[in-house]
């Protein structure tokens, strides 16, 4: 048995389905994990849901930044509604189960066994693995209970910026989604720059990559992380990025999960659907 994990698929469903060709997937014995971001912007979203659903057991998935805007526009928050290719999701007539099997994915997930966790985008620096676990099970109680709507209205924001453990609310919660699935850059002292996206080296003074503030906590974790396009695949600071851009041309890229550590990245180059440059 294998454990493969996987970046940003974006709805490039006939990538994804060469990329695990080329790994010889067998669904009767092999697992994979995905590191959210399943939906959105490319072409086919509604057929990527349907296979990884279908999956079962055998898929492991976290919520990226993309999921949970499908799943703020099906609560009826249309901001940005006008950037997303989603509509075939929202439109089929198992969109419902769908929805909800999504809603039900965990935001941060972790194997003591293989010995790693993986999230979408990283961890606020002050937090170490366990607060972290402790802080994505705070949040997905709220995406699985009967108010999910409510947050899912008040979700966008780059505020707070900073952790602290007496933040409550709304407020704590757009931290803890904005940490698991929009981060990138932060300054030295853990403040979220949100608004920083570009490739590692050119980024605004002062800022750091979430995996290389000092006196990070989950340093001494194995954490695997997708969202960053421009960084490409990376493997260092005890992190693997596995998002290499496949909806912008670049590849989509695949690591078996040994114990001793990951292997060699699996790629398929992609042709693309956007130019780069135009969003996360």
């Amino acid at each position: 048995m294998a454990t493969y994990a996987i970046g940003d698929v974006q709805g490039c469903h006939s990538e994804l389905m060469a990329l695990l060709e080329r790994l010889a997937f067998d669904p009767a014995h092999d697992r994979l994990w995905f590191a959210g971001d399943l939906v959105n912007r490319g072409p086919d979203s509604l057929a990527v849901l349907r296979f990884v659903r279908g999956l079962g057991e055998r898929a492991v998935v976290v919520l990226g930044n993309h999921d949970l805007h499908l799943l703020a526009l099906a609560a009826g928050n249309r901001k940005h509604a006008g950037k997303s290719t989603l509509g075939a999701v929202l439109d089929a007539p198992d969109r419902d189960v769908l929805l909800d099997w999504l809603r039900h994915r965990p935001l941060l997930h972790h194997d003591a066994a293989l010995g790693y966790a993986m999230v979408h985008a990283g961890l606020a620096p002050q937090w170490d693995l366990t607060e972290a676990l402790d802080c994505a099970a705070e949040l997905e109680g709220v995406l699985r209970g009967p108010r999910h709507r409510d947050f899912f209205r008040a979700m966008y924001g780059n505020q707070p910026a900073r952790w602290s453990s007496t933040l409550s609310g709304t407020e704590r919660w757009r931290f803890i989604t904005n940490a698991f699935t929009r981060l990138r850059y932060c300054a030295a002292d853990g403040t979220l720059a949100l608004k920083e996206k570009g490739a590692l080296g050119a980024q605004s003074p002062g800022l750091l990559p979430w995996f290389q503030v000092p006196g990070r906590r989950s340093a001494a974790s194995r954490i695997l992380f997708g969202h960053w396009s421009t960084l490409g695949y990376r493997a260092g600071d005890n992190t693997w990025a596995l998002d290499s851009g496949c909806l912008w041309g670049g590849a989509l890229t695949a690591v078996r999960l040994d114990p001793e550590g990951p292997s060699a990245p699996i790629q398929l180059d992609c042709r693309g659907y956007l130019r780069p440059g135009k969003g996360d």
